[in-house]
């Protein structure tokens, strides 16, 4: 159960929660399936996750409970033989909404159709509108897999990967775009704006005339409310703007204040130490505050470590080097500071001038050397 609520915490974004509250019955039959093959299912019911498990009995199934309005939820199906690999799982994202739903699939949850489910419908639309997408990254793996280790290694072949993916983003993007404009008043629009979106969309008056297009119902829900303050912090902190000031205490509890950093450069720099990307920017952000620490620039860096990550924070700080002032209130996703800058995936970054307006945002690599190089000459 852990693993599957590890899962669910990754790949689903926040319930959308619509003004439908009430029971719901989910029932249906996955093939012939006896014990000890089991269903394990996940939802959101007021932002908690709610766990449930059935054994399966002829492949059928139900489940009962009462939600506060459509939620995504997960179900993995555990298989008598279960698969080696276990990123093989049979499992499906979905949705749970009042009323009866039936799931019916002839052998496992990939072939999994809904009925009575008007949400579900709408899902499976838009996934179905999605599988060229799909199909395109899948090639462009496979071609990724084919290629030796010299191939790989080469600055032609990665510039080529990454057009490739530039290129299936845009046709994703499309796909997106069409499907919010075409469903206003379907939850699953919100999700594609917010998949659209991402962590921080560079096209955010795209992103704010997509959201206003929606149907009032949709845009009053409580996920509809949380995107709009989402929008207004991606407009807070766009460049130009004076960014954000705030307080959060330091790794010996100390509180550190923005606003004390005027006169200088500031890269604010979003951050954890479970952050595979992140730590493996660190070695570019090390680099570049040594060329330029001398040069009126400094960082502060804010982690999304969660409550019981302190120690976790401090071993990384110190394993990679980063010998910059650093701040916290260890709440994960919750942090203060990301929720005010509007901050949905690390690492990200925002370079403020002396006077505290964004200058830049989001420097990777070399760029961002080269960019404060350019900068304080």
């Amino acid at each position: 159960m852990k693993q599957l609520l590890v899962a669910f915490t990754l790949l689903l974004s926040p319930g959308i929660l619509l003004a439908q509250k009430g029971d719901f019955v989910l029932k249906g039959k996955i093939g012939n399936w006896n014990a000890p093959a089991k269903l394990q299912f996940v939802y959101r019911n007021g932002g908690v996750d709610v766990k449930d498990s059935a054994v399966l009995k002829d492949g059928t199934f139900q489940f009962k409970g009462t939600i506060d309005g459509p939620s995504q939820a997960m179900m993995v199906l555990k298989h008598v033989n279960p698969p080696a690999d276990p990123r093989a799982r049979d499992m499906i994202v979905f949705y749970v909404e009042k009323g009866t739903i039936t799931m019916t699939s002839p052998d496992s949850l990939q072939k999994v159709t809904f009925a009575g489910s008007p949400v579900n419908a709408d899902n499976q639309r838009l996934q179905e509108a999605l599988k060229p997408v799909g199909a395109l990254f899948g090639q462009l793996n496979a071609e990724y897999m084919a290629a030796d280790d010299e191939k790989r290694g080469s600055l032609e072949f990665r510039q080529y990967l990454d057009q490739k993916v530039e290129d299936i983003r845009k046709q994703e993007k499309a796909v997106y775009v069409d499907f919010v404009k075409n469903n206003p008043k379907s939850i699953i629009s919100l999700d594609a704006l917010q998949q659209y979106s991402g962590g921080m969309p560079d096209d955010l008056g795209q992103v704010e005339a997509m959201f206003n297009g929606l149907d009032a119902k949709v845009k009053s829900s409580k996920n509809g409310e949380e995107y709009a303050k989402l929008l207004n912090s991606w407009k807070a902190t766009a460049i130009g703007a004076e960014a954000p000031l705030f307080t959060q205490n330091d790794t010996l509890g100390k509180p550190v204040n923005l606003k004390d950093f005027r006169g200088k450069y500031v890269l604010v720099d979003f951050w954890a130490s479970w952050c595979g990307p992140c730590r493996a920017e660190n070695p570019n952000v090390v680099a570049a505050y040594n060329n330029h620490k001398d040069k009126a620039f400094t960082i502060v860096s804010v982690s999304l470590d969660q409550p019981n990550g302190h120690d976790a924070w401090l071993k990384a700080i110190h394993k990679d080097n980063l010998t910059w002032t650093h701040v916290s209130d260890l709440k994960f996703w919750d942090n203060a500071v990301a929720k005010m800058y509007g901050i949905r995936s690390v690492p990200q970054n925002f370079l403020l001038d002396p006077q505290g307006k964004i200058v830049a945002k989001n420097l990777r690599g070399e760029e961002l050397d080269k960019r404060l190089s350019e900068i304080l000459k």
